[in-house]
């Protein structure tokens, strides 16, 4: 429980309200993104099971060779978000939830994103 002391910040307030709204479904998992200043970390979630589907990071042991030094930028983020579409393609999963954790659409998230989406992902 939060007491009125402790201060939120903008970002988890905004994920807040958009986890009230979005949930994942085993038809239709939630893409969830968190960002750090150096990496960039996917997962593929059904809420009503409480279980990950799919994990991705840049630091993964797959994407290390091609990432390299791009982990932490727009280049990383787009092959992640390929690698993460040609995963789900695997698992037979084509539509999902876009959770993008509070954090603005643009740069890193949106390069994520559309890379997502052009390598098969419907959100």
């Amino acid at each position: 429980m939060i007491t009125k002391w402790i201060k939120i910040s903008g970002r988890e307030k905004r994920h807040r309200r958009i986890r009230k709204k979005i949930v994942g479904t085993i038809e239709r998992p939630r893409l969830s993104i968190c960002r750090s200043t150096g990496h960039l970390y996917v997962q593929l979630i059904d809420d009503t099971a409480g279980k990950t589907l799919v994990s991705f990071s840049t630091l993964s042991a797959d994407l290390k060779d091609k990432i390299k030094k791009d982990a932490g930028n727009v280049k990383g983020a787009v092959i992640l978000g390929s690698a993460i579409a040609e995963e789900c393609k695997k698992k037979g999963i084509t539509k999902v939830v876009f959770d993008r954790a509070g954090y603005l659409y643009h740069g890193r998230v949106k390069a994520l994103a559309e890379a997502a989406r052009k390598g098969g992902l419907s959100f």
